[in-house]
């Protein structure tokens, strides 16, 4: 049989698995598919997962189910996610796995224990429009085509620098435990920087008073939160250089996966001093 894997949690959290070594049934929670989701037992682990067709495609809705069953798992143990589309051929597949990673799932697991992610999407208007770098690049080759190229270089630098600006002005205002920043720009001449924060679960209502008192002080830019959701950027972290192809990683949280963003240009942020 096919098992679907959703994420890793503490088996101690939850009572199902107490006097039980086989898969049990998670009342009332239904994964990808609405099939049944199960707890299955792995020493000191508890592997979420549901039944799985290997013929069987997944849609946009599979990926919300996804999040959601991590999410709900997520408010009885500290979890691992792993990916959308993770599947283990049979029971063998799972346990090898769970047997060859044990020592970093649990190490992961305690290092994440009590802690949650919040997520910043700050809106902000491009300082060099694209209507002026498509201007500044003609076609033809020559002193003037060179002079554009460091032009646009000197641009890009220039969003950077506020990129880069703006997110610090973040890490000082939330002192997050840990944190992963990206940036892009929008087709509607936005610069975008995405911006997960790792904090303490108890010290949520503290952090989403410090975004309204935010966002009201920052009126040149558009400030958006979600959360408190699964670590799941800070799982990839810790997973960062495994190659193992059940490894838990970044999964995409339902917002994400229900409103995915147009492909934008990319910019190194996240590599900040």
């Amino acid at each position: 049989m096919a098992w679907y894997a959703y994420c890793i949690g503490e088996k101690q959290a939850f009572p199902e698995l107490a006097r039980h070594r086989k898969p049990v049934p998670l009342e009332a929670v239904h994964g990808v598919s609405g099939n049944q989701v199960f707890l299955y037992p792995a020493s000191d682990l508890a592997i979420i997962v549901s039944e799985h067709n290997p013929g069987e495609g997944f849609s946009q809705k599979a990926g919300v189910d996804h999040a959601r069953v991590i999410a709900d798992c997520f408010q009885h143990s500290t979890v691992l996610p792993f990916r959308f589309g993770t599947v283990f051929s049979d029971d063998e597949s799972l346990r090898k796995s769970v047997r060859s990673n044990q020592r970093q799932f649990l190490s992961n697991i305690d290092k994440l224990r009590g802690k949650t992610e919040m997520h910043l999407k700050i809106f902000v208007d491009d300082c060099c429009p694209r209507e002026l770098v498509k201007q500044a690049m003609p076609e033809s080759v020559g002193r003037e085509y060179l002079s554009n190229l460091r032009e646009t270089a000197s641009r890009q630098r220039e969003r950077q620098t506020r990129a880069r600006a703006v997110a610090f002005q973040m890490h000082r205002l939330f002192m997050p435990l840990d944190e992963e920043v990206s940036c892009r720009l929008t087709e509607s001449g936005k610069m975008v920087l995405d911006i997960a924060h790792l904090i303490e679960r108890k010290h949520v209502e503290r952090y989403q008073n410090k975004f309204a008192t935010t966002s009201a002080m920052m009126r040149e830019c558009l400030l958006q939160l979600s959360g408190p959701w699964p670590p799941y950027h800070f799982v990839h972290r810790l997973t960062r250089g495994s190659h193992h192809a059940a490894q838990p990683t970044a999964a995409m949280s339902a917002a994400e996966i229900a409103a995915k963003a147009a492909v934008a240009i990319h910019l190194p942020v996240a590599a900040m001093a």
